[in-house]
């Protein structure tokens, strides 16, 4: 018989505590439990573009398109053509820390929908054959003398639609440039160079190296009996022996010391500019939440500062769009100021911003403004609970960004807890005005 260790934790608004199992083996298991019509099957992988090289940039995310492709006992296509009929939604994502799967479907009147879904993902998860013919055959991208189009090129026209972006490229150029070395500086996607020479042994040993149990969690989430899907799920989910690795910790960049500028051109219009900073990391529950409070406060929504004096109330009109951002990543997270102005005003654009920043520090933020953001982070996650995929979705990122879902019990209590002096204080660490990596896309007529 194998040895669980079982771990109850208490997630707000649910009206059971979520419930852990450890395997012997290091893969985990998560149930939540939720009254609902609905289901969700999902498997976190603790892999994305932070386990890449300039070698092969790209992979995590081409794999996931491959996961799909058929196993040993299920052909390509049978996999989204069962569940679908079923009314399932499937799908997946990758990310920097992370790639994971997912299922959402009815309940149904018995456990057939619960049984077959996992069987099917379970087996998708542990035995991909990744086929040549569904992955397409390599080619010379000045050269593609192709007779098929398979996935490789699939991912390729998701990397060219993403070129053309102009919000995607004043990303990577501000997330190229807040790193010198840390993974986190690459795109996720990849580019074309490398995914259309990329090799199936290639594509093989990356899910060989990181699709480990001690990698993989595998989360429940409705109206269902642990005592009877536990063992289920521990028996479709069987590695067979597979090994598990150590995964290697990078050490973060520092942030920049001094403005970091850099500014590109495209066919466009307007001009674009971003605002980067490094944060703290996930697992800084109460960091990472005041950055998300500063992010609501500065520009998220019409009440936000920068929408209300940069459009608003602006004497003139420079900005088109104007918003905040805060992501979390496990090594440390991104804050990001992002706007679309009038080319010829790109000084005053800048300088504008700088001012709203600056005012974080000489004005505080209010103790209205703070209470506005407490609110909406609690509604948030409040709303997040409503639904089987939110909750799956909110046990994977603790899970697999900070490493324990225990994190979740402490959340509205730490955005209770949070004062004025604290945001003050977080501010003027992570939001130094004249420490930022500032990117600029403008026209082409500005080329000098």
């Amino acid at each position: 018989m194998e040895n669980i260790k079982r771990t109850l934790v208490e997630y707000p608004y649910l009206e059971k505590p979520v419930e852990i199992y450890e395997r012997e083996c290091g893969h985990k298991i998560v149930f939540a439990y939720k009254a609902s019509s609905l289901i969700n099957i999902s498997s976190w992988v603790k892999t994305g573009s932070i386990n890449e090289n300039d070698e092969n940039n790209g992979i995590s995310h081409f794999l996931e398109h491959l996961m799909f492709k058929g196993t040993s006992k299920h052909k390509a296509g049978e996999f989204d053509r069962t569940l679908e009929s079923r009314g399932a939604i499937v799908n997946a994502a990758t990310w920097k820390d992370y790639t994971f799967y997912y299922v959402t479907i009815p309940k149904g009147s018995d456990d057939r929908n619960f049984k077959d879904t996992l069987e099917l993902h379970a087996d998708m998860m542990l035995d991909p054959i990744i086929p040549d013919n569904e992955i397409g055959e390599p080619f010379d991208l000045e050269n593609p003398n192709i007779t098929t189009k398979r996935e490789r090129h699939v991912v390729i026209e998701e990397i060219r639609m993403r070129k053309d972006q102009p919000w995607t490229k004043v990303y990577n150029q501000t997330n190229q440039n807040m790193y010198t070395s840390h993974p986190y500086k690459r795109d996720v996607i990849g580019t074309e160079q490398i995914i259309s020479t990329i090799t199936r042994d290639c594509v093989l040993d990356y899910y060989k190296t990181h699709y480990t149990p001690n990698n993989i969690t595998t989360i429940i989430v409705g109206d269902l009996n642990p005592d009877e899907i536990i063992p289920l799920v521990m028996k479709e989910f069987d590695f067979k022996g597979r090994k598990n690795r150590t995964n290697r910790q990078y050490k973060i960049d520092a942030p920049t010391n001094t403005t970091k500028y850099v500014e590109t051109y495209s066919k466009i219009n307007t001009g674009f500019l971003m605002f980067g900073y490094l944060g703290a990391k996930a697992i800084d529950i109460k960091t990472c939440t005041i950055l998300e409070m500063l992010a609501l406060i500065l520009g998220q929504g019409q009440s936000s500062r920068l929408y209300q004096e940069l459009i608003e109330k602006a004497e003139k009109q420079i900005f088109n769009v104007v918003s905040t951002d805060y992501y979390h990543f496990r090594d440390g997270g991104n804050f990001f100021i992002q706007a679309n102005f009038k080319s010829e005003e790109k000084e005053n654009a800048i300088n504008l911003l700088k001012e709203q920043i600056e005012k974080i520090y000489s004005d505080r933020i209010t103790e209205k403004e703070l209470k506005k953001a407490k609110k909406k982070l609690k509604a948030g996650f409040a709303e997040n609970s409503e639904s089987v995929s939110d909750i799956a979705e909110t046990i994977g990122f603790y899970m697999t960004v900070c490493n324990k879902l225990e994190c979740v019990e402490e959340y509205i209590k730490v955005i209770e807890e949070i004062t004025l002096d604290d945001v003050m204080n977080v501010a003027k660490d992570y939001l130094d005005v004249n420490k930022a990596v500032i990117s600029v896309l403008m026209p082409e007529s500005y080329k000098k």
